[in-house]
Order: C-alpha cells, then structure tokens, then sequence
C-alpha cells in the first residue's frame, strides 16, 4: 500500500513537472533562439562582404535578382526574387515550387535552390551571395537554414511558415533577412518581431533596409 502510494504521488509531481516546464514550449524557444542567432551571423557575414567588396553582388548577375532596378525600389523587373531557405525539391514535394510572388509584387518570383546546395557560401547556396570571395574566406563555413525549415502550402507561403527569407535592393544593394518565431517566451511575452525595428510584425526581422520585405503576410 506505501509503495502504491510513493507511486501515485511521483506520478501526480511528473504530471506537474511537465506542465510547469511545457516541454513543447522549451523546444519552440530553443529553436527562436537559433533562428535568431542565423540571423545575427548571416548580417554578420554579410555585413564584412558588404564593406569588403567594391561592387558587391548581393544577388544574381549585376544585382539583377534583387528587388527594383538601379533607380527604384518599386519599379519591378523580371527575375527580381524573394530568397527562401526550403531546398526546391523538398517544396516540390507540396506539389510545385514556392510561390514567392504575393509578397510584395506581382513579379517577384521565389529564389530557391537544391539542398544539397542550400549551405554553400560561394553564391549559389540558398542567400545569393558570394561570402567565400573575401579575402581570408567566408567568415562562416555554411549558410545556416531554419530549424524547421518548412512551407505548408509551396503554392502559398504564409506569414506562419517556418523558413528563412531573404530581399535586396538593387538600387541601394541594402538587404533583408526574415525569420519566424514561434514560441510564447519571443512572440507574446517578449515580442521580438515587434521589437527588430522592421515594419513587419510578423517576421522577425535583420538587416540594413528592414522595410523591403513589405508589410504584407503570404510570404
């Protein structure tokens, strides 16, 4: 009867424990604090190119994948790209390539990669950008991905989905980097995409222009 009774009450204190601790909720924090840790190494990265490089490339030829053209933010061109961490043929899976274009024109395509190319620093991973041509080598040794790394819907990305985006200018050569946080403890009780200083509450935010990525939310 004592041992039936110790063990009723280790039961009842693991079922406080669990509920106490949220495992659920410890694990979407650890996450949030990797994605925002990718975010501060890739500005880093990009930041060292940016003033290392006289004509930096920050994506595709003569900037061409980047957002507007040599005059404008807003005046769009073909192959001007919003950039996503998914390897292409993990989005085919959903049934097509990621639909990039709703997020902030009618002409801006999804930028996507393989991904057993996703990591490489030299330009052609999944963040356009060659960090390997610096001098000394890319101060970082892959491009990091999102943890979750996930589109629901490829045909039709949402603010919720858990992957990394990533929007340049071509006119300024300023870039954004947008991730999604997912846990109570950085969307709720310290609202980090609130508080990144970019215009959209729904992505966390890091970058030298965090207005280019646009206020909308299917993307």
């Amino acid at each position: 009867m004592e041992l039936l009774i110790v063990i009723a009450i280790i039961a009842v204190l693991s079922v406080i424990l669990v509920l106490i601790l949220d495992p659920g909720e410890i694990l979407k924090k650890s996450r949030d604090s990797q994605r925002m840790s990718d975010l501060a190494t890739m500005k880093m990265a990009l930041g060292l190119y940016s003033v290392s490089t006289t004509s930096p490339i920050m994506a595709g030829a003569s900037n061409a994948g980047c957002k507007g053209n040599t005059s404008s933010d807003t005046i769009y061109a073909a192959g001007d790209k919003i950039y996503y961490s998914l390897g292409i043929e993990t989005a085919l899976t959903n049934g097509t390539t990621i639909d990039g274009a709703t997020a902030v024109s009618s002409t801006l395509t999804p930028g996507q990669v393989t991904s057993t190319s996703t990591g490489k620093v030299d330009g052609t991973g999944w963040l356009p950008v060659n960090i390997a041509s610096l001098m000394g080598g890319s101060p970082i040794s892959n491009l990091p991905v999102d943890p979750t790394n996930t589109v629901a819907t490829a045909a039709a990305p949402k603010s919720t989905d858990l992957v990394y985006r990533y929007v340049c200018s071509e006119k300024t050569l300023k870039y954004e980097i947008a991730a999604v946080l997912e846990s109570n403890a950085f969307t709720v009780a310290d609202n980090r995409m609130a508080k990144d200083g970019g215009n959209n509450a729904a992505y966390y935010e890091v970058g030298t222009d965090l207005t280019l990525l646009g206020t909308g939310t299917d993307f």
